[in-house]
């Protein structure tokens, strides 16, 4: 066998300003140096082989950079793959080139364009039609969850043995309990991280802290990135609602200050009505912050025992959490202790190690050795 790289891993849409996605990438690839892959990218990779793509091709330049990369990655990627005579592409998101010789392994994070579709967005007809026909020609899926899991079977009807799911992790260095005495903070507040699309189920948080018996003495602090179409609602609930001057808009949060923000805070309320993993409920946990999520998704998978579980839909069973957090300092401190041992089940090397696994199964079954 000549020593040409066998794997290709697929890093052409990492932003600058991490998401989920982005995260997930660059957290992985390092434990695959065993395979020696190349990595096709924007920029070079100390200790790897980069293969130099162009740098417009990620959401940072909006609906353009997707089309972009998707026409790339039809038309251009596949001249790559047989140049540098590859036999697997291992891409972090669910996109391949169709219709031609090249072997993928994806990732799938979630499949919420499909439960909660959106008329107008180019999502929709991207994960209709052209994400299932990347999924049948994967030799294999990678996904987050069981919940994603089950969300590929169910709308593609993909047979379950196809399909792998790895939990995710978080930087256990980052996001851990601080020791932050010189700084009280004047009113106690809960927080929720993320953004504020209608499936992230802000609007419910905001009515249920409106139904806190003693709100005045609380704040509700939402961090991450505004959006125009859905921002200006939850400011006109809020006013309606009479706790305008408790809500406060933090808009997207440098990744150095979210473990300060978490650590002080009474609790994360993340009742979200879907998420494929759900990254702040670890990280809060891993910060020692008490978590209100949903009972469903994937987000029981992520807190286990280790946090208040409710019914997204139901606004009095958010309320009764946050209530509950606020007045009992016992329960404070037992999911405090809870969320500490749960986050420490969840590591890089182990979701690296675990890709590495299947990634490795299917590199040496191939076809031109």
């Amino acid at each position: 066998m000549n020593h040409q790289s066998k794997l290709l891993i697929n890093l052409s849409l990492l932003l600058s300003k991490p998401t989920g996605i982005t995260v997930y990438a660059n957290n992985v690839f390092p434990y695959l140096k065993s395979l020696q892959p190349t990595l096709l990218a924007s920029q070079q990779y100390q200790d790897f082989n980069t293969y130099l793509v162009p740098n417009n091709l990620t959401p940072e330049q909006g609906t353009k950079g997707h089309l972009n990369r998707l026409l790339w990655t039809q038309f251009k990627l596949p001249t790559i793959y047989h140049k540098l005579q590859a036999d697997l592409l291992f891409s972090p998101v669910p996109e391949a080139p169709l219709y031609t010789k090249c072997r993928s392994v994806v990732m799938v994070h979630d499949l919420i364009p499909l439960r909660f579709p959106k008329k107008t967005s180019p999502l929709t007809p991207y994960f209709k039609y052209y994400i299932p026909q990347v999924l049948k020609q994967a030799k294999h899926i990678i996904c987050n969850s069981q919940a994603t899991a089950q969300d590929i079977c169910d709308f593609f009807n993909i047979p379950s043995q196809k399909i792998t799911p790895i939990l995710l992790a978080y930087d256990q260095q980052h996001f851990k309990p601080l020791d932050l005495k010189e700084e009280p903070i004047a009113i106690p507040y809960f927080i929720y991280l993320g953004r504020h699309d209608p499936h992230k189920n802000v609007n419910r948080i905001v009515e249920a802290f409106a139904n806190l018996k003693n709100n005045k003495n609380y704040q509700l602090w939402l961090a991450g990135p505004t959006d125009k179409r859905y921002t200006p609602k939850l400011i006109q609930q809020a006013q309606e609602l009479g706790i305008e001057k408790q809500l406060k808009i933090l808009d997207y949060v440098e990744y150095e200050q979210l473990p300060i923000l978490l650590n002080q805070a009474l609790a994360l309320v993340f009742p979200s009505l879907w998420e494929g993993f759900g990254f702040p409920v670890l990280e809060a946990m891993g910060c020692g912050t008490p978590v209100i999520t949903s009972n469903l998704s994937s987000l029981p998978e992520v807190a286990g025992e280790a946090a208040l579980l409710v019914n997204p839909y139901h606004v009095e069973e958010i309320t009764a959490a946050m209530e509950k957090i606020a007045t009992d300092d016992e329960m404070r401190s037992q999911l405090k202790t809870l969320g500490l041992q749960q986050a420490k089940k969840f590591s890089w090397e182990k979701t690296g190690q675990q890709t590495l696994e299947i990634l490795n199964k299917i590199v040496s079954r191939s076809p031109h050795l």
